[in-house]
């Protein structure tokens, strides 16, 4: 009689609980709901073309020698983390750009080779090139940037680059 008893009562309860459990809601549910439905609504091709589009105003502006232009890329709490140097922030990225542009980098070249994220925040995966006069190559190389959606408009939230050249003896 227990062996019966026994799973007809652990039956009970379970069926019990679980039908009174399936018309809550939690705030957890809500915010994985609300997560869910901005991510399917998340279009990364619409988000790469903005991206595109930006990385060509940024080349043409570097081309220009305009290194105010540049820096208005960046988020408020932007920054880049260039080779051999200490992380340039808000205030300090017109110089840094600047610098870039006086010691005779007459063009840059941006070629993303992957971008992932969400409508928050996106990755972007890539290589450069730097050019002098008479279209020399100075370098090569790779970056990363992690894209900050500002206000509706793409950021540059961080910025990393290093050269895919050999080291020089």
């Amino acid at each position: 009689m227990a062996k019966i008893i026994l799973p007809l009562l652990f039956g009970s309860i379970f069926i019990n609980v679980s039908c009174n459990n399936s018309g809550t809601t939690t705030a957890t549910d809500k915010e994985s709901t609300n997560k869910i439905a901005t991510e399917k609504s998340f279009d990364l091709d619409k988000a790469r073309t903005a991206i595109d589009e930006d990385n060509r105003k940024f080349m043409d502006e570097f081309k220009r020698g305009d290194s105010a232009a540049l820096a208005s890329h960046y988020a408020a709490d932007g920054m880049v983390l260039a080779p051999n140097a200490e992380a340039a922030k808000k205030d300090a990225l017109t110089a840094l750009w600047g610098s870039f542009i006086r010691s005779g980098v007459k063009e840059l070249k941006l070629t993303t080779t992957d971008i992932a994220g969400n409508d928050e925040m996106l990755a972007e995966t890539g290589v450069y090139e730097l050019y002098a006069d008479n279209n020399k190559t100075i370098d090569k190389g790779k970056y990363v940037v992690v894209w900050k959606n500002e206000n509706g408009s793409w950021k540059l939230f961080r910025d990393i680059f290093n050269t895919s050249q050999p080291a020089t003896k």
